[in-house]
């Protein structure tokens, strides 16, 4: 049977902050959780479901970021992309960074974000597809 007694360990902090901060190792499920800045999303539950919101709320938008379309003139249409693309990649390193807490309801609603924002995006394009063909036959 193995030992899950090492699966976290304490960093040292400057006076400034807490004397003790543990950094998982493995998977935990708790609202006490330290994601992105220090002292946030703070051990309030309120805050713990403001966090997973906005963690939601990203990966349904790096999915819309995904589906970019093309501009007419090519020096326009490339600049939109580059920057939407920009933006993607930092919510996506954002999104990564938050996984790294290893808390599994930061993993869970992003999962969950990508899922929804995948599917919506995806309905758009098929329903316009299908859509476009049925006036087409008409």
């Amino acid at each position: 049977m193995m030992s899950h007694d090492n699966d976290h360990m304490p960093m040292a902090m400057d006076n400034n902050t807490m004397d003790c901060m543990t950094m998982h190792m493995a998977f935990f499920w708790s609202k006490d959780v330290v994601m992105l800045f220090n002292g946030w999303p703070k051990e309030e539950l309120g805050m713990y479901i403001l966090a997973l919101a906005i963690v939601f709320f990203l990966a349904v938008m790096v999915e819309f970021l995904s589906a970019v379309k093309p501009e007419s003139n090519p020096i326009i249409g490339g600049l939109k992309h580059a920057l939407l693309y920009g933006l993607r990649m930092a919510f996506l390193y954002l999104l990564m960074l938050c996984v790294m807490s290893y808390n599994v309801g930061v993993f869970v609603f992003v999962v969950a974000g990508h899922f929804v924002g995948c599917f919506i995006v995806k309905y758009r394009v098929i329903s316009k597809a299908v859509s476009k063909s049925r006036t087409d036959l008409v």
